[in-house]
């Protein structure tokens, strides 16, 4: 889990934004893995909750594919979809910051709450594990690369959670 309040939201428009996020996510294996020359895909899901269990208000997704240039030491985020965008020679936290603020959902969709929880989790594709096993027969090689596969995936992924917000109180740009 990540540092509480590394979050902040505005308003731009009709749409919620998240800004000057604090969300650290280039680590671990995933960065090992950009630093070997591969690429790497996000996942990204950002949910408006009533309440940090309650029902679900909205929910939005996007992923990037990030890159990382060996010569300069920079990075290259795109996002994936109908309309890419593409952006080169950033910092990590400056790649990170990217993606965080490229998230948005309609402000309209929160209106029914008078308060609610922003969540944003994050996985990172996991690209260097072998295809699932078929269950034909149990070995006990097989199981160690089961259980060590999850402990990879775990490294992948994460969340942050901000609220209770009022968008009201919500600066806009």
């Amino acid at each position: 889990m990540l540092l509480a309040q590394s979050l902040n939201a505005r308003i731009e428009g009709d749409q919620l934004r998240l800004v000057n996020s604090r969300v650290h996510f280039l680590v671990g294996e995933a960065l090992t893995r950009l630093r070997d020359g591969a690429t790497v895909r996000y996942t990204f899901q950002l949910t408006a909750k009533t309440d940090k269990g309650g029902r679900v208000l909205s929910r939005a997704d996007q992923q990037f594919a990030i890159s990382y240039d060996l010569w300069e030491e920079k990075f290259a985020v795109k996002t994936m979809g109908p309309s890419t965008r593409s952006i080169s020679h950033l910092s990590a936290a400056a790649a990170e910051a990217w993606c965080v603020e490229k998230l948005s959902m309609p402000v309209g969709e929160l209106n029914s709450s008078p308060s609610f929880w922003l969540r944003l989790d994050y996985r990172a594709e996991d690209s260097s594990a072998p295809p699932a096993p078929d269950n034909s027969g149990s070995t006990l090689s097989g199981l160690v690369d089961i259980f060590s596969r999850r402990a990879r995936s775990e490294q992948l992924r994460g969340f942050d959670e901000i609220g209770p917000l009022r968008l009201d109180s919500l600066k806009k740009k």
